[in-house]
């Protein structure tokens, strides 16, 4: 009954928002090679424990995970369902929603961004309404729902380039 109790008070935890352009609710994330035991809530890793390189690892293993409205497990992301699970796998508490998540860490110039920095982007409103995950170069990786998978784009292209809005170091 312990485990239940658990699960119930994690679910009613987590939050319900996602994405500026969602509103779904997300669901409990599995921990790969955890048992059916609930997640452990995530805490802020000791600085320097988590590393960009292990985060974008993370990250690029879950290219061709489809998009979901309020996901945040690897059945379906959205993109602050992503950036969460994600740094939660290496022990990195984030909030749960993209404005939270544009507050957290230290603000990063586009110019020296480094594997792990976590972007925003303005895509349907003025402020941060989508992030990823900086993987190097001029690369990210996140969970569009435009083609309904996590993959990697260029900062420098088009799209992006002209809806930048901050990027911020966590780790």
């Amino acid at each position: 009954m312990p485990r239940l109790s658990a699960s119930l008070t994690l679910l009613a935890t987590l939050g319900t928002a996602a994405c500026a352009t969602t509103g779904g609710v997300p669901a409990p994330f599995p921990r790969p090679g955890a048992s059916d035991a609930p997640p452990a809530a995530a805490t802020a890793a000791p600085r320097g424990l988590a590393t960009g390189y292990g985060v974008t690892s993370t990250a690029l293993a879950l290219r061709g995970t489809p998009y979901r409205n309020g996901g945040a497990d690897p059945s379906g992301f959205d993109c602050s369902g992503f950036v969460y699970y994600v740094f939660a796998q290496h022990g990195v508490s984030l909030p749960r929603t993209v404005p939270e998540q544009s507050r957290v860490g230290q603000p990063v110039p586009q110019d020296h961004l480094k594997p792990g920095d976590v972007i925003f982007f303005s895509t349907v409103s003025a402020g941060p309404s989508h992030v990823a995950i900086a993987i190097g170069g001029d690369e990210f990786v996140h969970a569009p729902s435009s083609v309904g998978q996590v993959r990697v784009e260029r900062l420098s292209s088009p799209y992006w380039s002209t809806r930048f809005v901050i990027a911020r170091r966590v780790l």
